[in-house]
């Protein structure tokens, strides 16, 4: 595992001039019965990656790398997972039924080699899909990455709310999910303009910054209400994944693992990616020290995109924020 610490933060440049009409909420018919949505953005002729979504969150929140993806030539490939929005409610789905869904849409689309890009609770789908599918898989981006929560002996990386969750789940799950349903009918109402720096205040000032640009803020909010109209029983499923063994030992990753974590990260503490990356054979971890949760995907995902690719042409991207020669790699 190699470690590279960050300090500033990239812009993207405007995006480049878009030459068809863009793919939303399209439908992958699966073999079992039921349907996964998925919605592509930036460039349909780019590098294919696709795109795992966090939680609680759906297809949209894909949006946030919109830009980037144009810019770096990417066609990003954005799936609801089963439950969630538009997609079909599949019961005791586990975390490794997700990797046929991915082959059979990488089918459909016609698509050789892809990479993955999960960005928070999406990292567990990404490794289980790059595990499952060497021949396919290129590379992984995860960026602000959720850890296998089941392993950890301690929840003090944790956000406070996800440490009350995951113990309420262990002790009483029938009234988690009871409270979840109860929860649903206000979680899936689109938050008014004038309430959202209220909500902002609650996050560090690095996220609340950009989240109080519009289209950030609907990415990322707009996406996981979405995910609630759908129903909770796709939340609550995405849930109970997470609280669980992955099933699978994650030292068996063999594909080059780009890890990107804020180091003002509250939601999943930079040491639980340190700590994560070392059980990795192939990984590089570039913390970037400014960046919170939020702030880093929406900040820096350029970067992120292009060093993603990189692996795919063979060209090494040097950052423009790593440290100078000298730093620990």
């Amino acid at each position: 595992m190699q470690s590279v610490r960050m300090e500033k933060s990239i812009r993207p440049r405007p995006e480049r001039q878009r030459s068809s009409a863009p793919v939303r909420g399209a439908l992958l018919r699966l073999a079992g019965g039921g349907h996964v949505a998925y919605d592509e953005y930036g460039d349909p002729a780019g590098v294919p990656v696709i795109f795992c979504h966090g939680w609680p969150s759906s297809r949209t929140m894909a949006q946030i790398a919109e830009p980037a993806a144009w810019e770096c030539g990417v066609r990003l490939i954005s799936p609801d997972r089963p439950g969630i929005r538009d997609s079909t409610f599949q019961e005791g789905r586990t975390l490794r039924d997700w990797p046929a869904i991915v082959r059979a849409l990488a089918a459909k689309l016609s698509l050789g080699r892809f990479h993955l890009l999960g960005i928070s609770g999406g990292a567990p789908y990404a490794y289980a899909t790059a595990l499952e599918l060497p021949e396919k898989v290129g590379a992984l981006a995860i960026v602000s990455g959720a850890p296998p929560l089941a392993d950890l002996e301690d929840y003090s990386g944790l956000l406070p709310i996800h440490r009350r969750l995951l113990l309420l789940y262990q002790r009483q799950p029938a009234l988690l999910r009871a409270l979840f349903h109860l929860a649903r009918p206000v979680l899936r109402l689109r938050a008014p303009v004038r309430l959202r720096p209220m909500l902002l205040r609650f996050l560090q000032p690095c996220d609340a910054a950009v989240l109080r640009e519009a289209a950030a803020f609907e990415a990322c909010f707009d996406s996981a209400r979405r995910a609630w109209s759908g129903s909770a029983r796709g939340v609550i499923a995405d849930a109970e994944i997470y609280a669980r063994p992955w099933g699978f030992e994650q030292e068996a990753i063999t594909q080059p693992v780009r890890m990107w974590h804020g180091g003002k990260d509250r939601t999943f503490a930079v040491r639980l990616a340190e700590e994560f990356a070392a059980r990795l054979p192939n990984a590089r971890l570039r913390v970037v020290e400014a960046a919170g949760h939020y702030s880093l995907p929406i900040r820096h995902m350029p970067e992120i995109l292009r060093d993603l690719i990189s692996v795919e042409t063979g060209v090494v991207h040097q950052p423009m924020s790593e440290r100078p020669k000298g730093a620990t790699e």
